[in-house]
């Protein structure tokens, strides 16, 4: 959950910057770079942990690698009322589901699948989201050739 009221200094900022563009960078790394004790900078991770702002640590993992080649992104249309986020759930349960977006406009969701193949992506269509009695309708997009794709957001100098 993230804090409100929180207030990122040019510290933070710098951290938050060492940190995504490599997670297994060290307090003492970080302390280097930066000009602060290693205590200083474990201390404020630890606080940019808590107020949520460090969310969770991961690897990036080649798709390719486990064979997910195929890339889909689903627009769904719901018949569900304003607030129910009951088809978030099940649509966020699927493994395969990377991403869920409640959005503006025609559709109510938009949902990114990544999965092995045509057959794969169909059997995801036929045994979960079928199953969704909310769901009314769907318009699947498959990604030929993917150009950039990144978690990383831009972070201000200050």
């Amino acid at each position: 959950m993230l804090d409100n009221d929180l207030i990122l200094d040019k510290t933070d900022l710098h951290i938050l910057r060492l940190m995504q563009d490599n997670a297994r960078i060290s307090n003492a790394d970080i302390a280097r770079e930066i000009g602060m004790a290693p205590s200083g900078v474990l201390e404020r991770v630890k606080k940019l942990e808590q107020k949520g702002v460090i969310m969770q640590y991961t690897a990036a993992i080649n798709p390719a690698a486990l064979k997910q080649n195929m890339l889909a992104f689903i627009a769904i249309k719901a018949n569900e009322a304003p607030g129910n986020i009951e088809t978030t759930k099940y649509l966020a349960a699927i493994p395969e589901v990377q991403e869920v977006h409640h959005v503006a406009g025609d559709d109510c969701y938009l949902v990114k699948i990544r999965t092995y193949d045509s057959a794969s992506l169909v059997g995801i269509m036929r045994n979960h989201l079928s199953k969704i009695s909310s769901i009314v309708s769907t318009r699947t997009t498959i990604v030929l050739e993917t150009v950039k794709e990144q978690q990383q957001l831009v972070i201000p100098k200050a």
